[in-house]
């Protein structure tokens, strides 16, 4: 059966879908030239399974970083890549049309995307209420149904994020469902906001392998929050040279490592400094600001106040260090380093006498 034969299935002839994609294309304010691209991306996204685009405590900050990628365009993840049958943000209809359309997708095999965090007990329901329900049964409804979920930012992963931090009782999605025993596979894609790239991987990922990709003890796929920012970071290289950033109006500094500006890189597992926002146009570290540590499940309560630097550091090889005194420390590592690679140059053969009279 081909794609357009499903829609057949469903009454649904020829000229009315390409006066519904149309009509879907104008109110996305998209020129008429797309509608032929739109109507195949439509036909294809229907051997799909659906998205359900939930929202609980949040600012939206997720969904604006996602549509806001060039690459692919809003129309392609909208329309083609994600298939998302209900968002309360970007849908145009609303009232019952949205009702109507949440229940008709709930009725299918779908993948359940949830932004924000969530009330943990009926005690705080009323913190967060979307068309008069409280938001916690929606997510429990829909949880129960879904074949996976992905909780988007920092807010639905685990930790909560900035909610998590407030007197609302937030929690995150995977805790919720842990108190309720509910056993939907749950996928964490934390950072604030989301990143494009990593939603459009993992959703892809499962669609294609209908499994869960591998993740890490917080949830995490392996993928995106394998590494340590830290290892990654542009500034690394004053880090173990011990130039650290004091003085913000400093231009000798401008470059430095800005650990003792509060940053977290050391304790952050994120692909940030290889895969940056906006379609590769920045991220937080190059951009001058300190790494906040959003991905990590003690953001934000247990990282704040976000640019006060952390008292102490486990330093790979080295153990514990002091904030105050870690430029010392690593300045002392870095000439011991360098007196041993100066010794296994020498020792080798790969000093010449010549260089070696230069360097004394």
């Amino acid at each position: 059966m081909g794609n357009f034969d499903l829609l057949k299935v469903k009454g649904v002839s020829r000229r009315d879908f390409m006066k519904l994609i149309a009509a879907t294309t104008a109110a996305l304010g998209l020129p008429e030239l797309i509608v032929p691209q739109a109507a195949s991306a439509v036909e294809q996204a229907l051997n799909k399974p659906p998205v359900i685009w939930l929202e609980g405590m949040d600012c939206t900050g997720c969904t604006e970083s996602a549509i806001a990628t060039l690459n692919p365009s809003p129309a392609e993840l909208i329309l083609d890549m994600l298939s998302i049958r209900y968002h309360e943000t970007i849908m145009a209809g609303s009232g019952q049309t949205s009702e109507e359309a949440y229940q008709s997708a709930l009725k299918e095999k779908f993948v359940l995307v949830v932004e924000g965090s969530c009330p943990s007990k009926a005690e705080f329901d009323s913190f967060c209420v979307v068309g008069g329900k409280p938001f916690r049964k929606i997510l429990l409804e829909a949880a129960q149904k879904a074949q996976a979920i992905i909780a988007i930012g920092s807010c639905a992963s685990e930790g909560a994020g900035i909610p998590g931090a407030c007197a609302s009782g937030a929690i995150g999605v995977a805790e919720l469902l842990r108190n309720e025993g509910i056993k939907t596979p749950v996928i964490n894609l934390p950072c604030c906001p989301v990143k494009p790239t990593t939603l459009i991987g993992t959703v892809l990922y499962y669609l294609t392998y209908q499994k869960v990709p591998p993740l890490d003890s917080q949830g995490r796929p392996l993928a995106f929050y394998g590494s340590l920012l830290h290892d990654n970071c542009p500034r690394r290289g004053h880090f173990e040279n011990g130039e650290f950033l004091t003085d913000w109006n400093d231009p000798i500094q401008k470059e430095y490592c800005l650990l003792l500006k509060g940053c977290k890189g050391p304790k952050t597992y994120t692909d940030c400094a290889q895969v940056w926002w906006n379609d590769n146009a920045n991220f937080c570290i190059n951009a001058g600001s300190p790494c906040s540590g959003c991905s990590e499940i003690t953001f934000y309560n247990g990282f704040s106040p976000l640019y006060a630097k952390q008292e102490m550091f486990k330093l790979p090889g080295i153990g514990q260090v002091n904030a105050d005194t870690v430029g010392t420390v690593l300045g002392g590592v870095a000439a011991v380093g360098l007196g041993v690679h100066l010794v296994a140059t020498a020792a080798s053969g790969r000093l010449s006498k010549k260089d070696h009279k230069e360097d004394m």
